[in-house]
């Protein structure tokens, strides 16, 4: 059937421009000489991340225990938990998996280590293990330097733990290319000091994983950098396309809804509101608005309630009625996949499938 049949709001993926994404990074890392290991954040879907194994992926990331159970339990392997689990029950689950899975864990906390030791060993596992650095985001991560050092011998005294390599993320590449670019500069600073740290310790650094969708392009300005973890250049959305790291027609999600009342002078509502979309802000660009209406895009989406959207038309040409039929390009495509149970596959507008977001809402 064609996709305008769907009962809305729903969420579709154009397989057509996934599978040109797909290609294009992995032509892209092949061309730079750095692994690629995916992160699952934005599709949560193991059709998805097995699609990216097919070519040529080292591996994939996830961000929770709970997201590495799924891509494990679906089969697949080499899986990076790219954050600092903490909690009996999570890691017990964590150790449970390494068991059955090549697992690495990345921490920055020696206590996080010791919890870690304690659950691998009581199962009779074996975690790799990355020390996280800060290279300029200040989110997690020690400063690069002797700290890093000093962690991983620490993980190398304890059973069960083999410590892997270092780990850092990109997140303050951001931006238009040439902000993205006088970032990266920085970021291979502070990568530098972390190698020249572990260099003159004669600790050797087997994995040095980094990256991002929006640095992706500059991976081989990074001194030693082994593999990066994008994840939304699957999809993309609008964040990506205003920092220029995309074009409009590399976005493959759509949010199909319907037109539902048009009572009110200038305004057209939408049966996609924030439980739909997700309530996230345009971070790059114009910094307004909360998707892009494709069949009107002078038609600004300006507000959300839970259920509704506000679609101004004051100044649009387009003719909107009731029971319209619109697609939607939401700004983070990550957060608006994890409200959907199922995403519609779609070819030359037809509905030829669906995937399970089986990811969706592991937190824990």
């Amino acid at each position: 059937m064609h996709f305008r049949e769907l009962s809305t709001p729903a969420l579709a993926i154009d397989l057509a421009i996934v599978e040109r994404n797909l290609d294009r990074m992995a032509r892209m890392c092949r061309e730079q000489g750095v692994g690629l290991r995916p992160h699952t954040k934005t599709h949560k879907t193991p059709e998805v991340a097995q699609l990216q194994l097919d070519r040529g992926a080292v591996g994939l990331t996830v961000a929770k225990v709970g997201e590495a159970e799924v891509m494990g339990g679906a089969g697949l392997d080499e899986i990076l938990i790219a954050y600092p689990v903490f909690g009996r029950e999570k890691l017990d689950r964590l150790a449970q998996l390494a068991c059955d899975r090549k697992i690495l864990v990345s921490l920055d906390d020696e206590h996080t280590a010791q919890e870690l030791f304690r659950a691998a060993n009581a199962k009779g596992a074996t975690v790799g293990v990355l020390v996280e650095f800060d290279a300029g985001f200040h989110r997690c991560g020690l400063q690069p330097g002797p700290g890093c050092v000093a962690l991983a011998h620490k993980i190398e005294k304890l059973p069960g733990l083999k410590f892997r390599g270092l780990m850092t993320y990109f997140g303050n590449v951001w931006g238009p290319e040439g902000e993205r670019r006088k970032e990266m500069a920085q970021v291979a600073e502070q990568v530098g000091r972390a190698l020249e740290a572990f260099e003159q310790g004669k600790m050797p650094v087997e994995i040095l994983s980094g990256g991002s969708t929006p640095s992706a392009p500059f991976a081989s300005e990074i001194p030693g950098l082994t593999e990066i973890r994008p994840g939304t250049y699957v999809y993309n959305d609008l964040n990506t396309f205003y920092q220029g790291a995309c074009k409009l027609e590399d976005c493959a999600t759509r949010v199909i809804t319907t037109v539902v009342s048009t009572a009110v002078p200038g305004r057209a509502i939408i049966d996609a509101g924030s439980k739909t979309l997700s309530s996230d802000a345009l971070s790059a660009g114009p910094k307004a608005g909360y998707g892009c209406v494709m069949e009107a895009p002078d038609a600004p989406l300006i507000k959300l309630n839970e259920e509704h959207g506000h679609v101004d038309i004051t100044n649009s040409s387009h003719q909107f009625q009731v029971g319209d039929i619109l697609t939607v390009v939401p700004n983070h495509v990550c957060t608006c996949v994890n409200m959907h149970d199922e995403a519609y596959l779609l070819r030359d507008e037809q509905v030829v499938g669906c995937w399970r977001v089986a990811a969706r809402g592991k937190i824990r």
